[in-house]
């Protein structure tokens, strides 16, 4: 694992918080261009009342703008948690080259997880994948956010 993804982890780590803080799912990502932050962003799509709000699209979003253009050849996009379909479309449209992910999503992850939609048949542009970069604490932060907010099962004695 390079230095660098580390560093731009952490950045998208910084955007986790921020979701956490807002009370939303703990996700968040940054896009890098040339070595530049020109995009991040945090899931809320509660607070938003937008159900795209995902820590991705904010961060293409917030690129896109930078960039004064919707393709962002040659950028990677940084997100704690393995992108959903929408998130994974999203950066294939916006033509991103290279997607690092921290730890995988069992239930919606359309990297390795639930799907593999980066390898599909007749997609007009690929993009790489690379997971497990600072995957424990990335696993960490969405596991605890769940166990916050799940109730106990256990049964006290009577």
């Amino acid at each position: 694992m390079a230095a660098v993804d580390e560093t731009f982890m952490r950045a998208a780590l910084h955007e986790a918080a921020r979701a956490r803080t807002a009370g939303e799912v703990p996700i968040g990502a940054v896009v890098v261009l040339d070595g530049v932050v020109i995009g991040s962003g945090y899931n809320h799509p509660i607070g938003a009342h937008y159900p795209t709000a995902h820590a991705e699209v904010v961060a293409l979003r917030a690129a896109a703008a930078r960039a004064g253009n919707y393709r962002l050849t040659g950028a990677t996009l940084y997100v704690t948690v393995e992108p959903c379909l929408m998130c994974v479309g999203a950066m294939i449209h916006a033509r991103i080259a290279t997607v690092v992910y921290g730890t995988t999503e069992p239930n919606a992850g359309a990297i390795v997880s639930m799907t593999r939609a980066t390898e599909l048949a007749g997609l007009n542009h690929r993009l790489e994948a690379v997971g497990g970069v600072l995957e424990d604490e990335c696993r960490a932060l969405i596991q605890e956010f769940f166990k916050e907010r799940r109730p106990s099962t256990a049964r006290s004695p009577e």
